[in-house]
C-alpha cells in the first residue's frame, strides 16, 4: 500500500503551485490532485514492502540451497572421479 501521507504532501505542494487567483479553491485542487495521484498509482503494478520482503527471504533461502546443492553435486563428482570441469 502506498503511503497516503506522502501522496498528501505531493498534494499540497501541487496546490501551493496554483496562481494566486485560483487559491479561492486551493482545498478542492488539493483533493483533486490527491484522488489524481491515487488513481494513477492504483494503476501501477506495485507490491507492498512486506511482499517484497517475503520474496527477498525466499529467494536468499533458495539462493543458499541451491549453493548447497552445487557443493554436494562436486563433492559426490570428485567421490566418483568425474568432475564437470
Amino acid at each position: 500500500m502506498i503511503d497516503l501521507n506522502h501522496i498528501d504532501e505531493l498534494a499540497r505542494r501541487l496546490s501551493g503551485l496554483v496562481p494566486p487567483g485560483l487559491r479561492e479553491s486551493r482545498e478542492e485542487l488539493q483533493q483533486n490532485f490527491k484522488a489524481v495521484l491515487q488513481s494513477g498509482l492504483a494503476k501501477l503494478d506495485l507490491v507492498t514492502r512486506e511482499e517484497f520482503e517475503v520474496q527477498r527471504a525466499v529467494l536468499q533461502r533458495t539462493r543458499e540451497k541451491l549453493e548447497e546443492l552445487q557443493r554436494t553435486v562436486a563433492e559426490l563428482e570428485a567421490q566418483l572421479g568425474n568432475p564437470r570441469h
